[in-house]
């Protein structure tokens, strides 16, 4: 995922809870869902990296900060609604890596170490959902339906 980051100006700024002249993507990826989330007319209001949500890191045991990517209020089909945290994140960060025989390199090492960390904030994102009866999506390139 090459790095592609701005501002996203909405076309409908009343839908989201925050600064409007402020929304940041880290990625091309998260600028397709910010476009999407703002003209879908069953999205009630979305904010960007405003809910946190502590977790323990595997690397150093120590308590962190996790900004999650979106927060979604929808419209449901049966007139109710829901909210929903979504992240936004290449397939490749969602699976661990192969296992490597040998000497293993920094850029496995890393992988690895990536991984670990993503799996605990994603355990204490869904402990987080759970407990207010939230949905946590994970969305990737296949889900938003980008390809290269």
């Amino acid at each position: 995922m090459a790095t592609h980051k701005g501002f996203f100006k909405p076309l409908n700024p009343d839908k989201y809870k925050g600064d409007p002249t402020n929304i940041i993507y880290r990625s091309r990826w998260e600028a397709v869902l910010m476009a999407r989330l703002d003209k879908d007319p069953n999205v009630i209001w979305w904010q960007s990296e405003e809910t946190v949500i502590p977790y323990r890191s595997p690397v150093d045991k120590r308590i962190h900060r996790y900004f999650v990517d979106f927060t979604v209020r929808m419209r449901q089909a049966n007139g109710g609604t829901r909210t929903k945290l979504i992240e936004v994140k290449p397939a490749s960060q969602c699976r661990p890596p192969p296992l490597m025989e040998g000497r293993k390199t920094k850029t496995y090492i890393n992988q690895v170490l990536t991984y670990g960390v993503n799996e605990a904030k994603w355990k204490a994102a869904r402990e987080y959902c759970k407990d207010r009866g939230y949905d946590f999506i994970i969305m990737t390139e296949k889900e938003l339906g980008i390809t290269f």
